[in-house]
């Protein structure tokens, strides 16, 4: 509906928010005053003076792309009167890595990069601008986050631009190829079944309806219904597409279904309209060679009206089961407005109201109308690939742009699989095994790390509870798909393995700390090991963090992302250092202590391995082996465990182990572990002793 009212010009200096005045101010210093859109809102005019130089709109008024921290980010776009950017801004976010990790000066940097852009232009992030698209430099460890922006600032200044006449609007790279409707299917079928399968659409207004569609405006009060008649029937309005068989013979008889197809002329179209009810479609204000003014059919965004040529009086049906319609009518759609029979279209119905000697208020209450599918077919749609790209969802188009990082993980991952089911054979070979577990930490902190940001957070655990609370949406978790696959693999490798494989295998910041202490070894740096007594207390302060973070995230997500910055992984491994101090001096304490001690940082504060560390205890299979010598009287495996995840009992602490296998290597070496050292010579002995019987000890082995 629209409503008519005088609107005041609003000084600049009064306008809200705050942060979209300095928008507009950076954007068009000239700006002086600023008018809300009479016919929407949320789109403001800008006046130098009297002089119209512009628009202002929120992105969050017209989409709400989820971003990264499963929130919607809102900019502010200013548009010149040619339809060019002049100015955009996120004026507020919800992003971790933003809020805590990347200045916001440098988001406002990629921003500023729109400035001068049409607003139907194609716009891309990162790669080389073409004839079809400009691309715009990207923000190294807010990849995600940056495309969202740049998804929410030109979807619509393309949308607000087309509403307001300065660039073309259009529905996608093209249009589908015209639905052909089937002429030689027919099916008899009753008035009943017709409206049954979507075949007759029916829309039915009461005088209550049309009363409180006009509320809240000039036309509220006039002509409204007694309280006793807001029940009352105003139309009942049916609607059909005549030109299938089913629907046209049914409803028509053969003789003037004939007649209308021989009327028709290539790439026109017949509808039906029949309705009964106080209110006329056809309207009695109408004349001969004018234009019928209450209804109108809209399709592609495009609306198109009736003629008195278009249209054709009809009163001859008599389908079975049919109610009494007294006013009916077959309308021709002509060739011009290239309507296609296949796309969904409405047929709109104004309803208007008197409120002054000149002045009228309108109501368009649209009957929406949708072909079914068994009536017509359609050629197939030849795209291109960028062509199909572009009309996918966001979250398809990071996975595209993203298939080499996703293929190279994937490959890693099963290097990985492989590793732990053949590991009773790898570590048989200790030198290749150490071989192979340095170059995956390698892999992992060079490429899932610094590469490809593909560290695991708690704040992803956080979010993800708080997103099954407040609305689950897959699409919050897809946008990242270097996160989304290794969240699946890790949910998986859990429930096999515990999270030892994750903290000892796919972590970055993990394996950036052991391969530090390896070169430490290396260098004969002096190594201290924590009593088991500290550390069997210490190893609960990360769960106590865990439970912190966690109950500050039921009232405050956004707080429990900042107190996450006990993990030093955005420092580290996000933004590669590039932070400040205070940030960057936190995290390399705790590698520097990692010389010293491996992974303290690991075993005692990580608020992720304990979150990980719970569901351990679900896990399916025990894979480590162990003898019954183990912890008594052996206890070789405990002291080289380096991160003290064996009991001097000798059991595995699967919830603080981080699955080296170390201690796999040391349990088939008879060179190295004492039982099999036992066993080994028992034999030696038996073959030197000719004559006697062979003595060899027997070594339970306890799988």
């Amino acid at each position: 509906m629209t409503v008519s009212s005088a609107v005041m010009a609003m000084p600049l200096k009064d306008y809200e928010p705050v942060s979209g005045r300095q928008v507009i101010q950076k954007a068009m210093p000239v700006v002086t005053d600023i008018q809300p859109r009479e016919s929407n809102r949320a789109i403001q005019e800008l006046y130098a003076g009297d002089e119209l130089v512009g628009y202002a709109y929120q992105t969050l008024d017209f989409v709400q792309t989820p971003a990264y921290s499963g929130k919607p980010i809102n900019a502010m776009v200013v548009l010149d009167t040619e339809g060019e950017i002049a100015g955009a801004r996120v004026i507020h976010h919800d992003e971790p890595i933003l809020l805590i990790g990347i200045p916001e000066a440098k988001m406002h940097l990629f921003t500023d990069q729109y400035t001068g852009l049409k607003a139907d232009q194609r716009v891309t992030v990162g790669g080389k601008s073409s004839e079809r698209r400009v691309a715009v430099d990207g923000l190294s460890g807010a990849t995600v986050t940056v495309m969202v922006i740049n998804e929410v600032i030109m979807k619509t200044a393309h949308r607000v631009g087309g509403e307001l006449g300065l660039v073309e609007v259009t529905t996608g790279s093209k249009r589908p190829p015209l639905a052909e409707v089937d002429q030689n299917a027919f099916e008899e079928k009753t008035w009943e079944e017709l409206t049954g399968d979507g075949s007759i659409r029916r829309m039915h207004l009461t005088r209550g309806m049309v009363d409180d569609a006009f509320k809240g405006g000039p036309a509220e009060g006039i002509e409204t219904a007694a309280p006793e008649q807001r029940d009352d029937t105003f139309i009942d309005l049916y609607a059909a597409y005549l030109d299938a068989p089913t629907i046209g013979r049914n409803l028509l008889g053969d003789s003037q279904y004939e007649w209308l197809m021989s009327e028709l002329k290539d790439g026109e179209h017949a509808i039906a309209v029949m309705a009964k009810g106080t209110y006329s479609f056809r309207g009695s204000g109408y004349v001969r060679g004018g234009i019928f003014d209450r209804v109108q059919i809209r399709q592609f965004g495009d609306t198109f009206n009736f003629r008195d040529l278009d249209y054709h009086r009809l009163s001859d049906v008599y389908l079975e089961g049919m109610p009494r319609l007294p006013e009916m009518a077959i309308y021709i759609i002509r060739q011009q407005y290239n309507f296609d029979p296949g796309t969904p279209w409405s047929l709109e119905l104004t309803i208007k109201r008197q409120t002054g000697p000149l002045d009228s208020e309108f109501a368009v209450v649209p009957l929406e109308y949708q072909l079914p599918e068994q009536y017509y077919t359609r050629a197939e749609v030849e795209l291109s690939e960028e062509e199909w790209l572009e009309e996918q969802p966001l979250w398809v188009q990071v996975w595209y742009q993203k298939e080499f990082q996703i293929i190279f993980l994937a490959l890693g991952i099963g290097v990985l699989l492989f590793i732990l089911f053949f590991q009773d054979w790898l570590v048989k070979k200790p030198r290749v095994m150490r071989w192979i577990r340095h170059a995956f930490l390698t892999y992992t902190l060079f490429f899932i790390g610094w590469y490809a940001l593909g560290q695991l957070s708690i704040v992803n655990v956080l979010t993800f509870v708080n997103s099954l609370i407040s609305g689950f949406t897959w699409e919050t978790f897809l946008i990242d798909p270097m996160l989304f696959v290794l969240w699946s693999v890790v949910a998986g490798i859990v429930l096999l393995w515990g999270r030892a494989v994750y903290c000892g295998w796919l972590c970055p910041f993990g394996a950036l700390q052991e391969l530090i202490n390896e070169i430490a070894r290396k260098l004969k740096v002096p190594q201290y090991t924590v009593p088991f007594a500290w550390h069997e207390r210490l190893w609960a302060i990360k769960y106590i963090i865990l439970l912190v973070l966690f109950g500050v995230s039921l009232e405050s997500l956004g707080t429990a992302e900042q107190m996450a910055e006990v993990e030093p992984f955005k420092t580290a491994i996000t933004l590669r250092f590039d932070r400040s101090w205070p940030f960057v001096t936190y995290a390399v304490l705790l590698l520097i202590v990692n010389i010293f001690t491996r992974k303290v940082y690991c075993r005692y504060l990580c608020p992720l391995g304990a979150a990980l560390a719970l569901p351990t205890k679900l896990r399916v299979f025990d894979w480590l082996k162990r003898r019954k010598e183990c912890g008594n009287p052996c206890r070789l495996c405990d002291h080289e465990c380096e991160v003290q995840a064996i009991h001097p009992d000798g059991h595995i602490n699967y919830m603080e182990c981080h699955y080296c296998l170390d201690c796999q290597m040391t349990y088939f070496d008879d060179h190295k572990c004492p039982p099999l050292i036992v066993k080994r010579r028992g034999k030696r002995r038996g073959r030197n002793a000719p004559g006697r019987p062979e003595e060899i000890p027997v070594v339970q082995v306890h799988e």
